[in-house]
């Protein structure tokens, strides 16, 4: 009996194309992969190309809002900018769609275009095809710093780990909204799930002071994120459940739902926040620059730990949101 790729998920199946590719092309030719995004010798400086698909069915909580679908299809690409500190130049969007009315389309192209115009990255080109289900698949382009660009390896024992914003509140807002309740009261979560923000000036801001380490953003949960830096930096990460910023919406959504609010905040992803190392010093120097949670350290030894509340230290399995694996 052949296996399938849904017996290695998402992250396996992604390092297993690495692995082939470099062992084509050797580590020289193909810079970024299992990073962020892709990185080009362009003279002084990388351009930086990074690409993510979103199909109706999986990525769209609502989809009877195409305007926010377009929206999101373009943030998704300009988060894995920012966490390499990457300043947008450019958007290229290739769709396959079924027979959709022209108002939903010109909706979700309106979208795309709002949310390029926020980043500043023109729509430049892409493709068109047809499908069953609306399939979006996007690609931004940007330039970065030879000696500024964040990577996922650097992280060293003694770093600080921060993040830079509220955690769980697009997870909240998701499953809220997947739950088909009330969304009276709790309208930010409920943006931030279908509008969310790709932290780009915090990401230059990272890159342009030299003093981070590592970075990523939290797409696929917080410590599956730590995970991606501890692995490639070959340390162990340390974190404590009181310094966690949970949004403050996120204890009485997940209550009302009857889910676990630090669930959401750890393992379930959508906040596109960035999530970064640095020295103490150098930590200190960004809190004057820019708002961060400090919210534990880098280790030497291997794996995540977790202090609770009552000072108890328990190991965290590394998972979080992947596609490609068992149901």
């Amino acid at each position: 009996m052949h296996d399938r790729i849904s017996s290695l998920g998402e992250k396996k199946l992604i390092s297993r194309i690495i692995s082939r590719a470099r062992s084509v092309f050797g580590s020289s030719e193909v810079m970024g992969l299992g990073d962020d995004a892709a990185l080009i010798d362009a003279g002084e400086e990388f351009l930086v190309l990074t690409s993510d698909l979103l199909l109706e069915t999986r990525h769209f909580p609502d989809p009877g809002r195409p305007r926010d679908m377009g929206w999101k299809t373009v943030t998704v690409n300009m988060s894995d900018l920012a966490a390499m500190g990457s300043r947008p130049e450019g958007f290229i969007l290739s769709v396959a769609l079924p027979d959709l009315e022209l108002e939903f389309f010109d909706s979700l192209m309106d979208g795309v275009i709002e949310a390029c115009c926020h980043y500043q990255a023109p729509l430049i080109g892409g493709d068109t095809n047809e499908a069953d289900e609306i399939i979006l698949s996007g690609t931004a382009i940007g330039r970065a710093g030879k000696d500024r660009v964040l990577l996922k390896s650097g992280a060293r024992p003694g770093d600080l780990v921060a993040v830079t914003g509220p955690l769980g509140v697009g997870a909240a807002g998701t499953e809220l909204i997947l739950s088909g309740r009330d969304r009276g009261g709790f309208e930010n979560a409920v943006e931030r799930s279908l509008r969310p923000v790709a932290r780009i000036e915090e990401g230059l801001i990272l890159a342009e002071s030299g003093l981070v380490s590592s970075a990523t953003d939290i797409t696929d949960g917080l410590v599956s994120e730590l995970g991606e830096l501890m692995d490639a930096s070959g340390t162990g990460m340390r974190i404590y459940e009181e310094r966690l910023p949970l949004g403050r919406e996120v204890p009485e959504i997940a209550s009302i739902l009857g889910r676990d609010p630090l669930e959401l905040a750890l393992y379930y992803g959508e906040d596109f926040e960035l999530v970064f190392t640095a020295p103490p010093t150098g930590m200190e120097e960004l809190s004057d620059m820019m708002e961060l949670h400090v919210i534990g350290e880098v280790t030497g030894g291997g794996g995540i730990e977790m202090v609770d509340k009552d000072g108890v230290t328990y190991k965290l399995h590394v998972r979080g949101y992947e596609h490609l694996s068992p149901g």
